[in-house]
């Protein structure tokens, strides 16, 4: 994020002031020192840290700083347009919320697909801004897509989680055990009380589509719009899908392949401006028209 940010800005041949999120400054500092190492000069590249209530709230309404590019949360990215607008009109571009859709067609290889569902929802804890959380899977395949999402590894594992819950005095209000009268690895619904620490973990949702037309509409029927994953073989309904979804990146028959060449950012309510690629240097550039009249010149 902070390379993101910092590298084309920089290459603009702007100034910048990086306010890192308050739970994560180490690196940010420790990228700083390293461009006082490589002979950046003082004052181009400067990191404040703070809590955004305070330092971020200052830098939005500065009236010396006429760029704010913030990745966050939708609810920050209003504040940090209103206090834009409040203050001297500055410039902004939000990447913000994604709730993307991963869409699974009936001929796509589900045992390669599987795995990067799965990643798609739990990499990184599940806290990643293009997570495709939201599993839409074509009807014939739905059913061996499940078994292939779960296994034996992972139910043991919750399993075990549930153990030490109990152990840890949290009280079994209902469920905690397996359910042995269905087959596959399955586990009744489960309800802890007096928890004094939740167990934190990312949350996928499978849903069940008939025709493209359907999943088009049901991918589109958020107010996000970063990122789609399209998983088929057929090129038609991948050209006619990447066509149709509302969001600003699409990876087809893979997942979370960036590259330095390829624009990222969103539509809608995941925001707008796009990190990397060309278009990110104009997020740090002015046009300015300059006319003068030439007189006596032999070419006029």
């Amino acid at each position: 994020m902070f390379a993101m940010k910092v590298g084309p800005a920089l290459a603009a041949g702007c100034t910048m002031l990086v306010k890192p999120a308050e739970q994560t400054p180490l690196s940010a500092l420790y990228y700083a020192h390293l461009a006082k190492l490589a002979g950046l000069p003082d004052g181009v590249l400067n990191v404040v840290t703070g809590y955004g209530r305070t330092v971020g709230a200052a830098i939005t309404s500065h009236m010396d700083i006429y760029k704010v590019s913030f990745t966050g949360s939708t609810e920050v990215g209003r504040l940090v347009m209103q206090a834009a607008a409040l203050s001297n009109l500055k410039h902004v571009s939000l990447e913000l919320g994604g709730k993307s859709p991963f869409i699974v067609f009936y001929d796509a290889d589900i045992d390669k697909i599987a795995s990067l569902a799965l990643q798609g929802t739990f990499i990184n804890k599940g806290e990643v801004c293009v997570a495709g959380s939201r599993v839409f899977v074509q009807q014939g395949i739905y059913d061996k897509f499940l078994i292939k999402l779960v296994d034996k590894n992972q139910y043991e594992r919750v399993l075990k989680f549930m153990e030490i819950g109990k152990k840890e005095g949290a009280t079994l209000l209902t469920g905690g055990g397996k359910l042995s009268n269905r087959k596959g690895y399955y586990i009744e619904p489960t309800i802890f009380t007096d928890v004094s620490e939740e167990i934190f973990g990312p949350v996928m949702s499978i849903l069940k589509f008939k025709t493209v037309e359907d999943v088009i509409k049901r991918a589109n029927a958020t107010k996000y719009g970063l990122a789609t994953c399209i998983m088929t073989n057929d090129l038609n309904i991948a050209n006619r899908v990447s066509r149709s979804i509302r969001a600003g990146d699409i990876w087809i028959n893979c997942f979370l392949d960036f590259d330095i060449d390829l624009p990222f950012g969103g539509y809608k309510m995941s925001g707008f401006g796009r990190e990397m690629g060309l278009e990110s240097l104009n997020m740090y550039l002015h046009v300015k028209s300059v006319a003068t009249p030439i007189y006596d010149s032999p070419w006029l």
